[in-house]
């Protein structure tokens, strides 16, 4: 991995020194102002499904838009602006700069397209933030320059911090300008999170297209904040669609990483120390694990070890080394293995993170369902749980419902109707879906 730190440092003796002549410009800025209000207009338009998740942190963020318009559109050194600049030839291979982080769901579609391009010959960036998730794995990938930026946090609640977050996308967003402007991409991905808004702004700032990637049943906050500054947003659900702007949405479904089909059964069982006499059930609490699962799965284990062998995937500092049980096999985090893990498992015990349960459905894995609740998140795995249960893919066990009874009935129920959901989920393609995005990635390009 090749990282680039931000020159934030280096140029802010030149914004101080022409603090003045951006006060004696402050007027066109108004004339201005009304263009960024009219691109915002269609959003209230389709956005009536979206108001009730209206959140205060892009809120807090408003009263700064027009500053960074102002600071970013004109170039600080000759106040000239930049779509009259004369921009130098683009290099000749072709670049994409992608984004998201923040959790492991918004960066495993970036990590199923970014080896196809890499094998193209393409120079690939990725903007994310300091010490994140995806910066641990993206680093693991050769072929990207890492830029890590400023960022802040998304809350849907009240916290003196959100007051500081503004002047954190502020900063972000500045640091974006610059690496786009540096690197000059034909193309932007995100994938969503946090750490996007700011580079999806300052995307729209240097005319650079952006096309953006929701997972979810519903868009989450930060997505809904860049969609305004984005070419366009693509689906994975169909029911998504109602909840996008006419003019910019597209349905492509999941994309999903390749090497997950290349898994080997033989080795995944291996590398666990498990065998064959045994049907498998892997458990996942998503990339920091799931403290509830975790409890009660632990709690079940004398009730399910007649039944399954276990691959238990826990999350970072959550491995109990006092549980030494034959059969069952307890991880913090896997990542080169996954695929041969998933190519052993014959039933998964799951959060409803969208990314994850796509890749169960593609690789026909009958799955249990315990969606994050309502109090620990906006509901969007509550609602994509409920899809897959409506479709058969899966069956739902609500977090306040689990115990230890309830967790070994609904595994039983899961072995009994898992020929009938691998039936159901035979119908399901999704070989189309990371071609159609990089299709619509080559339609876009500057």
């Amino acid at each position: 991995m090749k990282a680039e730190a931000s020159p934030m440092k280096a140029e802010a003796s030149p914004m101080k020194a022409e603090a003045s002549p951006m006060k004696a410009e402050a007027s066109p800025m108004k004339a201005e102002a009304s263009p960024m209000k009219a691109e915002a207009s269609p959003m209230k338009a389709e956005a009536s499904p979206m108001k009730a998740e209206a959140s205060t942190p892009h809120i807090f963020m408003l009263p700064f838009l027009p500053f960074f318009y102002y600071t970013l559109k004109y170039n600080h050194k000759d106040h000239i602006p930049f779509e009259v600049r004369k921009e130098e030839k683009f290099m000749k291979k072709k670049r994409i700069l992608f984004t998201g982080g923040g959790s492991a769901g918004h960066v495993i579609v970036n990590l199923a397209l970014i080896p196809v391009y890499a094998r193209a010959g393409w120079e690939i960036d990725y903007i994310g933030s300091k010490e994140g998730i995806e910066r641990k794995l993206i680093g693991e990938l050769e072929d990207v320059t890492y830029h890590p930026i400023s960022t802040g946090k998304l809350r849907r609640y009240m916290s003196k911090e959100n007051l500081k977050d503004p002047f954190k996308v502020l900063k972000g967003t500045m640091q974006a300008w610059r690496i786009i402007g540096k690197r000059k991409p034909a193309v932007i991905f995100s994938k969503g999170g946090f750490v996007s808004v700011p580079v999806v702004a300052a995307a729209k700032l240097r005319n650079v297209p952006a096309v953006i990637h929701e997972s979810d049943f519903t868009p989450g906050l930060a997505n809904k904040i860049a969609i305004p500054f984005a070419r366009k947003v693509l689906a994975t659900f169909e029911e998504t669609m109602q909840y996008l702007p006419e003019s910019k949405r597209e349905y492509v479904g999941a994309v999903i990483r390749e090497e997950l089909f290349q898994g080997n059964k033989e080795k995944g069982l291996a590398f666990a120390g498990l065998t064959k006499e045994k049907p498998v059930l892997l458990v996942m609490g998503g990339s920091g694990g799931a403290e509830k699962i975790n409890e009660t799965l632990r709690e079940s284990l004398p009730e399910l070890l007649p039944s399954f062998q276990i691959i238990h995937i826990c999350g970072q500092g959550k491995v109990d080394p006092a549980i030494n049980e034959s059969g069952y096999a307890q991880f913090e985090y896997v990542n080169e293995e996954l695929k041969d893990l998933f190519a052993a498992t014959d039933f998964v015990l799951s959060r409803a993170g969208s990314n994850a349960i796509f890749e169960f459905l593609a690789l026909r894995i009958p799955m249990l369902l315990v969606p994050l609740s309502k109090q620990a998140s906006r509901g969007d795995q509550i609602i994509n749980a409920k899809s897959f249960a409506e479709k058969r893919y899966a069956r739902v066990l609500e977090e306040e419902s689990l115990t230890m009874e309830s967790l070994v009935e609904e595994l039983q129920q899961l072995k009994e109707f898992a020929p009938i959901m691998i039936d159901n989920m035979k119908e399901y393609k999704s070989e189309k879906a990371r071609e159609s995005v990089m299709e619509i990635l080559q339609e876009n390009m500057k």
